[in-house]
């Protein structure tokens, strides 16, 4: 089993900028993609960015525009999404997954963390 610890959520002002971590502990040898996704009050979960753990390929929601981007730390079995030019309908609650592929579909993802809230305020 894989658990995932997200961190660094917070309440922010539009245009600020905002760095989420996700610590990843036990089979972590079993790394293979990790996603963000998150979910608004009264919406679905929606897919934000997922990276392979080795090499690195990453892929984004059309929505993020170049304003997100996502890193990781094999040292500290970590991964960042790093939020900028943040914006009032960015508000969600912001999870971290790990699964088998690198793709946008939340079910193709077999561990979930807890989330973190991040609240933008116009």
């Amino acid at each position: 089993q894989v658990q995932l610890v997200e961190s660094g959520g917070g309440l922010v002002q539009a245009g600020d900028s905002l760095r989420l971590s996700c610590a990843a502990s036990g089979r972590t040898f079993s790394l293979y993609a990790m996603g963000w996704f998150r979910q608004a009050p009264g919406k679905e979960r929606e897919f934000v960015g997922a990276i392979r753990w080795s090499g690195g390929n990453t892929m984004y929601a059309d929505f993020v525009k170049g304003r997100f981007t996502i890193s990781r730390d094999y040292a500290k079995n970590t991964v960042y999404l790093q939020m900028a030019s943040l914006k009032p309908e960015d508000t969600a609650v912001y999870y971290c997954a790990s699964g088998p592929s690198v793709v946008s579909i939340s079910r193709e993802y077999n561990y979930w963390g807890q989330g973190t809230q991040v609240t933008v305020s116009s």
